[in-house]
């Protein structure tokens, strides 16, 4: 249970440096925020009959709600990665710190993107460079901050 925690204490970690260096990127390059969160979460619900598929007409707060949600379900999985890498980080300990925090990047990076390219919101063989980039660096940022976080308090 204590690297449980550890592990999800990590992660929010991760969370919050994901989050900045997101946030960091926006500020540079005057970009808007995704909406790709909220997407995911509308179709999620639609999947499991929570709303309508195709909802065209959603009121200000509809809108604002979901994007809620998806913001959630974002620190949900970099928790719940942090958790998981938390639980195996003991066993871990000879694999360099480096590559341990690309790992658990990639991890989160994949717990993210493959549901939203399986609910076929997005393409990743249609992503440019800086569509890459926004969504590699941040995630890798998540990645080194979760495993050291990990090592200096586990």
């Amino acid at each position: 249970m204590k690297n449980l925690a550890l592990g999800a204490t990590a992660g929010a970690a991760g969370t919050m440096a994901l989050d900045i260096v997101s946030y960091l990127d926006m500020a540079s390059r005057g970009r808007s925020p995704s909406d790709m969160p909220a997407k995911t979460a509308q179709a999620l619900a639609a999947l499991i009959g929570l709303r309508p598929e195709k909802d065209e007409t959603q009121s200000e707060e509809e809108k604002n709600r979901w994007s809620a949600i998806g913001a959630l379900m974002g620190y949900a999985v970099g928790i719940g990665v942090g958790a998981a890498y938390g639980v195996l980080h003991p066993y871990l300990r000879s694999v360099p710190l480096p590559i341990r925090g690309i790992a658990v990047g990639a991890a989160a990076m994949a717990a993210s993107d493959i549901p939203m390219v399986r609910l076929h919101l997005t393409d990743p063989t249609k992503w440019r460079a800086a569509d890459w980039l926004s969504d590699i660096i941040p995630h890798l940022a998540y990645g080194i901050v979760t495993a050291v976080v990990c090592e200096e308090f586990g």
